[in-house]
């Protein structure tokens, strides 16, 4: 067989790349405004009658609602990306987040309209769930599948810097709010207006998106009719231990990723000492996170493209370290002040970048073409499930039960030595062939690192 690949132009990569890159940033800054107020105020603003202590929990509760419906988006997602494309399914899952996240902004609160208050908070955080877990296979596979094979971390890593650079918004524009709006009147209002600022987003990510090509090897496997079917069942009868593998490498980042994107350290640090905190000024606290932010997106670019010198194992080795090393002296150092807690979340950039850049590129790469979407998808869901959804909750439990942080080093601790065992489970399959071809003449599952690509010798054309 000598179908040759589509080739995409360097142009439109740059437009892919511009296009997750915006619409990752929009989708995950609306996810996280969500965490971080969850942390500050909904405990006063929806949960206030189950008392302070509960109601704290039950707020953090309600960041882990939307992980248990991530597989379900997953799955509608990763479905139709398999039957449809990956484009038209960036551009739903961009809206339903978007849509969402402004309907929060507009909520009446518990002492407006009682208990239906907190029940429209959890529908709407639910919606959130469906269109993370649909958004990020749809925008993995946009930049991966137009990629190069020798620079596929690298441009993976640009969906994955979504994350910190969504957290850079958010963190920036909480903080000027804050500063701008202090005490009561932050209370009272000046907590909606990051909500609204999402519909100017939202508006920019579909402009950049609808401009873009659709996958080229997604025109493949329409042009040969080879869709599956029924792509979820698929994956799970045939690479199920790879998803599994995969939900496990993401656990330990996800778990401690959510000390700070869940905004479990800013709430912990600006809180009153009557309140559990450590007390500090919660304008510097926000200021002091976008340290790490900018860490964690360093990181996560030097990740990508050390990937593709070095494999993606032996770069997840690397980062679990690092991780370790960030988590130890993670809540010693933010409860000496607002310095320490950008010097916390820093240290904690490194080890987050570099056990998150090649994600993106190592899950494409773990399964064929036909149930790419699919596969991603529901591995990056579940990996969420059990590694981020209730982090903020477990921690903030703990806390509370031990009355020490070192029982939330030693659970984070506990995430990372599973994710390692799932790192060395994972196959390396770095820079596999990713075409419906390659997979048809039945070389992708005996395929290993360092192998050539005889789709590319038999039609003559490297990718």
């Amino acid at each position: 067989m000598t179908h040759n690949p589509v080739h995409t132009s360097v142009r439109e990569r740059n437009k892919v790349l511009a296009a997750v890159v915006v619409g990752t940033t929009v989708e995950w800054y609306d996810f996280f405004i969500y965490a971080f107020m969850a942390n500050l105020v909904f405990a006063q603003l929806f949960f206030e009658p189950a008392g302070p202590g509960l109601a704290q929990i039950i707020a953090l509760v309600s960041i882990g609602i939307s992980f248990l419906f991530r597989p379900l988006g997953a799955f509608l997602a990763g479905h139709f990306g398999d039957r449809i494309g990956r484009r038209p399914m960036l551009v739903l899952t961009l809206f339903l987040m978007g849509a969402a996240t402004t309907l929060v902004g507009a909520l009446p609160t518990y002492d407006m309209i009682g208990v239906f208050a907190p029940i429209m908070l959890l529908l709407l955080r639910i919606l959130q769930g469906l269109s993370a877990g649909g958004e990020w296979g749809g925008a993995v596979l946009m930049a991966i599948e137009h990629s190069p094979k020798h620079r596929r971390g690298l441009y993976g890593s640009f969906v994955q810097s979504g994350v910190p650079i969504g957290m850079l918004l958010a963190t920036g524009i909480l903080a000027a709010v804050r500063a701008l709006f202090p005490g009561e009147s932050f209370l009272e209002w000046g907590w909606r207006i990051p909500f609204f600022i999402s519909i100017i987003l939202v508006v920019l990510g579909y402009i950049v998106r609808r401009s873009v090509e659709e996958s080229p090897v997604f025109q493949e496997i329409k042009e040969t009719a080879q869709q599956e079917s029924a792509p979820i069942v698929q994956v799970f009868k045939r690479y199920g231990l790879i998803v599994l593998f995969c939900a496990l490498v993401f656990m330990g980042n996800n778990a401690v990723g959510y000390m700070t994107t869940g905004g479990y350290i800013q709430g912990l640090a600006s809180r009153t000492v009557e309140e559990g905190g450590f007390g500090f000024d919660p304008v510097g606290v926000q200021l002091a996170n976008l340290a790490g932010a900018v860490s964690w997106l360093i990181f996560t670019y030097v990740a990508g493209w050390l990937s593709d010198k070095i494999g993606r194992k032996p770069l997840y080795y690397i980062g679990w370290v690092a991780l370790i090393a960030g988590v130890i002296p993670l809540f010693q150092l933010s409860s000496i002040d607002v310095a320490g807690v950008a010097w916390a979340v820093t240290i904690l950039g490194v080890g987050l970048g570099l056990t998150y850049g090649a994600q993106a590129a190592w899950y494409a790469e773990s399964f064929p073409a036909s149930v790419r979407y699919s596969g991603v998808s529901i591995s990056y869901a579940i990996g969420a499930v059990i590694g981020g959804a209730f982090a903020p909750t477990i921690a903030q439990a703990l806390l509370q039960a031990t009355g020490s942080t070192w029982a939330i080093v030693v659970y984070l601790l506990a995430t990372i030595v599973i994710s390692l065992v799932g790192t060395t489970l994972l196959r390396d399959r770095t820079q596999i062939p990713l075409s419906i071809e390659f997979e048809n003449e039945g070389n992708w599952a005996h395929w290993k690192k360092g192998d050539p690509d005889p789709t590319a010798i038999s039609s003559g054309a490297g990718h």
